[in-house]
């Protein structure tokens, strides 16, 4: 097909001749630095660019700054992919936004136009990503991603005063002026990326779910699956903190710390097993010394650990998700026990652009402004090969 060998190559942008902006720039291991970089100007037609009023930071932005992808990265890129923001300048071809719009900006840059995006599999695009490392390494290209690493593209983040927004029209959600932008800034990632988690493992009413992981998102992926009907919810993670917060929204807390292994404890409970099990704590939650010391000898990537444990205490013909980041190869993979237990198991990268990600939240928090509640959020039934459009 062409456009898997002709993928966009404008991902960086075209640099105001005098105008500078703030950036958090990527210096190297544990290293970000506000640093100062020329402004973005408009560098495709199809481009804007978006002063950011908000952005924050995404557990993913971790793995380039602990160094597990050092390989991939390259010193100044401007992190960050989860920002809402004011339309300063659009190009020639960009149809449905205006100076002044304010808009969330997705994670995602997808074309609209290839084989995966006509099947709103956004993250997989063709033609956004001109990484040969990454293509080497899956097979494949996927789509481009915001400040995240030369294999996603080395598109330059918004953690800055500007961004460059490529496909701008598919990119960037519009969102009312008069909302807290703190409500806003979780549905440029946490948000939608929680309501993929549940998608993919297919959550439904009377489930018996588990969350391996407390964080920003695993904690939206449990308030989902509750919204979604799940009967129980269970939510792991070694954190207390974590733990009592999940709690207070409803949740079965259970702590990895006080049991030598966590998916023979919930099967003990559970007996059944879990319907769906939902991996959200990434390749970086581990209590294995065989992990380490692999890793050590550079013989292991990524940590089976949680994902093995998320197999065991779900129950046979059951689903699971993993919306935890994954890069490299792994060892003691059980794939034994999936595919003798008929386990679904799927997992990428948020299809950030589904209509359905982003709009009911966003509908919800207009008619709730003054509260933060998902309790009373209803669905729309959309046509999933139509509805980006």
């Amino acid at each position: 097909m062409a456009e898997v060998s002709k993928p966009v190559l404008t991902t960086a942008y075209k640099p105001h001749p005098s105008e500078k902006m703030k950036a958090a720039l990527w210096t190297g291991t544990k290293s970000i630095e506000l640093g100062e970089v020329a402004k973005p100007t408009i560098t495709a037609p199809k481009d804007a660019i978006v002063h950011i009023t908000h952005c924050t930071i995404c557990g993913s932005d971790l793995h380039m700054y602990a160094g597990a992808l050092n390989k991939v990265m390259e010193k100044g890129l401007i992190m960050g992919h989860e920002a809402i923001g004011i339309v300063e300048d659009v190009g020639p071809e960009v149809k449905n936004l205006r100076k002044g719009d304010r808009v969330i900006i997705l994670p995602v840059i997808a074309c609209g136009d290839c084989f995966y995006c006509d099947r709103c599999e956004y993250s997989l695009c063709d033609r956004t990503n001109p990484s040969k490392e990454l293509k080497q390494m899956y097979g494949h290209r996927l789509s481009g991603i915001f400040g995240y690493s030369k294999i996603t593209g080395g598109y330059p983040g918004d953690q800055a005063e500007y961004c460059r927004v490529p496909n701008a029209d598919l990119t960037c959600v519009k969102a009312p002026k008069d909302i807290d932008a703190k409500k806003l800034v979780g549905l440029a990632d946490v948000t939608p990326t929680a309501w993929h988690g549940n998608e993919l493992a297919e959550v439904g009413e009377g489930d018996v779910v588990g969350v391996w992981g407390c964080g920003a998102v695993g904690l939206s992926i449990q308030r989902l699956a509750k919204l979604r009907g799940a009967r129980k919810v269970y939510a792991i993670d070694k954190d207390e903190h974590r733990l009592e917060i999940a709690k207070s929204f409803g949740m079965i807390p259970v702590n990895v710390n006080e049991h030598s292994d966590i998916a023979d404890y919930i099967l003990s409970v559970e007996p059944h097993g879990l319907d769906r099990g939902i991996e959200a704590s990434g390749f970086r939650s581990t209590n294995s010394i065989t992990h380490s010391a692999m890793r050590a000898v550079g013989i292991e990537g990524d940590s089976s650990d949680t994902v093995s444990a998320v197999i065991k205490a779900t129950r046979k013909g059951g689903n699971i998700a993993l919306i935890g980041d994954f890069f490299y190869t792994t060892n003691n993979f059980p794939i034994g026990m999936l595919m003798e237990k008929a386990i679904t198991l799927r997992g990428g990268q948020l299809y950030a652009q589904k209509v359905r990600y982003h709009n009911p939240a966003l509908q919800q928090i207009e008619k709730q402004q003054t509260h933060s509640t998902f309790s009373h959020l209803s669905l729309p039934n959309l046509d999933p090969e139509t509805e980006h459009r």
